[in-house]
């Protein structure tokens, strides 16, 4: 969670969500944070560049043996291609309650009705995820 504390911090005049995935030995395969901003792509959050990456890396789409690190509770849009990716776990530090897919909101990801189901812990380092966006939402608004 800290690497992708760390990934977060780098979002510029984006949302400051970061995003990790972990191979089955621990090695990084794809971190990313959010891009909207910069490129004008509503879906440049986090978790989608972070699983493309590693999808590159890898050479392939199933993502099943990996772990996803995210600083934030992730939304339908990114719950959706974690399925998808058959990513093994999901971990994330803040909870999202206005938009959070994991438990919050929705919990797209542990939806019996799906055929892949990732392990999904949330609340990890929350404090520090939260007082990243809290600083974020304060500068923005000043």
């Amino acid at each position: 969670m800290r690497r992708a504390l760390d990934v977060a911090a780098g979002a510029g005049d984006d949302v400051p969500i970061g995003a990790v995935v972990l191979g089955p030995d621990g090695q990084e395969l794809g971190a990313a944070h959010n891009e909207r901003e910069k490129t004008g792509d509503p879906t440049a959050h986090a978790e989608l560049l972070a699983l493309r990456r590693a999808a590159q890396r890898r050479g392939e789409w199933r993502l099943e043996d990996c772990v996803l690190v995210v600083t934030v509770e992730p939304c339908t849009m990114c719950a959706g291609a974690i399925v998808l990716a058959r990513i093994g776990t999901v971990v994330f530090g803040a909870w999202e309650p206005k938009t959070g897919a994991a438990g919050s909101l929705w919990d797209v990801m542990r939806d019996r009705r799906l055929t892949h189901r990732p392990e999904v812990i949330g609340g990890v380092l929350e404090a520090e995820s939260s007082a990243l966006l809290r600083e974020f939402f304060h500068r923005h608004r000043e």
